[in-house]
């Protein structure tokens, strides 16, 4: 957008990205200190902030990402007049909730909505679940392209763009041995992203064969929704699990690994799937929204039922005994990014549909702007 003639300015908490975001994007970052959690004290310090924020600075637009980053910033974008007001929805926590915790997040997202003017779910299939359980308005209701909230960049998720040295030094973090398989599973190690379920299926299949690996490439997160007991005493004691902590360059692990398992039970539309299926690594994934806007079951990947450790397991089998199998997958899977995830064409569409929001005077600044650029 910055190259597109207009003035971006980032806001988020802290944490360990934003050094990179600022040197990446070349855009100016503020911190506004959100939570994850339901934190009321701290959210209406949040808010006031944000509010006080977007009356200084004035933006045509405020886009949000992330449930409670989306609920403070629309809130108090809309107390503050901005008069284009976009969230993107880019999964529902509420859906592995229960009980008095799933009504407050359920009435968090149907606020968030209320006071956007705009909702962009990032999948097809999270914009009918959306619709199906009357969250926001279907004017408001809209998906961009063919769905994701950034696209892939192809030039970096490529075998080509991979460095020699890098591909050693991750082979020496996992003790790689090329006799071995390896599994993959890119994420924050907690319940809601299939834990759980996967490191049951793995040791079964490690119990049978003592060659497979399975490579956890995520942080360990133990406060908001820890894996249970069983799964802490394997991640501690088993001898075929690697846990490497979060990492960046999870395109080098997507290289060396047989396939990546995606046990998520909830997502909207998921980066690591383009990730993994522009490094033409086969993918092995849940039937939920969001994967199955990526993967077609036999075509692109295999999936199997959330939350069902037997299934996974199934799966799993299955794609050890077909390696050729999985290798036309993956093939099929990088032609379906190629053609509708490329991050060149994602931002262009959302530039375009923010071009069709501003007002005409505002259009013709940025238009005047990039002639003489």
């Amino acid at each position: 957008m910055k190259e597109h003639g207009f003035e971006v300015l980032m806001a988020s908490a802290d944490g360990t990205g934003r050094e990179d975001a600022i040197r990446q994007e070349g855009c100016p970052h503020i911190i506004i200190p959100m939570t994850r959690k339901i934190t009321p004290f701290r959210d209406l310090d949040a808010l006031w902030k944000l509010y006080r924020f977007f009356r200084k600075e004035r933006p045509d637009i405020v886009h949000s990402h992330t449930p409670k980053a989306g609920l403070l910033s629309m809130i108090a974008a809309n107390w503050a007049g901005v008069k284009i007001r976009i969230h993107t929805v880019a999964g529902l926590r509420f859906v592995t909730a229960g009980g008095i915790k799933r009504k407050i997040m359920v009435t968090m997202e149907k606020l968030t909505a209320r006071n956007a003017t705009h909702v962009w779910p990032n999948s097809f299939s999270l914009f009918e679940y959306i619709q199906r359980k009357k969250l926001v308005k279907n004017d408001k209701l809209e998906v961009i392209g063919y769905g994701s909230s950034n696209g892939i960049n192809l030039q970096r998720f490529s075998s080509t763009s991979l460095e020699t040295v890098h591909i050693n030094e991750v082979k020496k973090l996992i003790a790689y041995e090329p006799q071995l398989t390896y599994l993959l599973c890119v994420g924050r190690i907690v319940r809601d992203k299939g834990i759980n379920e996967l490191l049951w299926a793995f040791d079964k299949l490690y119990s049978r064969n003592d060659q497979l690996r399975l490579i956890l490439v995520g942080s360990f997160e133990d406060d908001l929704d820890p894996v249970s007991e069983v799964s802490r005493s394997i991640l501690k004691n088993h001898p075929g699990i690697i846990m490497t902590g979060w990492r960046e360059d999870v395109e080098y692990f997507m290289s060396l690994a047989y396939a990546l398992v995606h046990p998520s039970y909830r997502e909207g539309f998921p980066n690591v799937l383009l990730q993994a299926g522009s490094m033409k690594c086969p993918v092995i994934c849940s039937r939920i929204a969001g994967n199955v806007d990526v993967i077609d079951h036999e075509n692109t990947g295999f999936i199997f039922e959330p939350q069902r450790k037997e299934s996974l397991l199934q799966s799993l089998e299955k794609a050890l005994s077909q390696p050729e199998k999985l290798k036309v997958q993956a093939g099929n899977l990088r032609v379906k990014i190629e053609r509708y995830f490329d991050q060149r064409v994602v931002h262009e569409r959302i530039k375009q549909r923010y071009m069709e929001l501003l007002p005409a005077e505002k259009k013709k600044a940025i238009e005047k702007l990039l002639a003489v650029i």
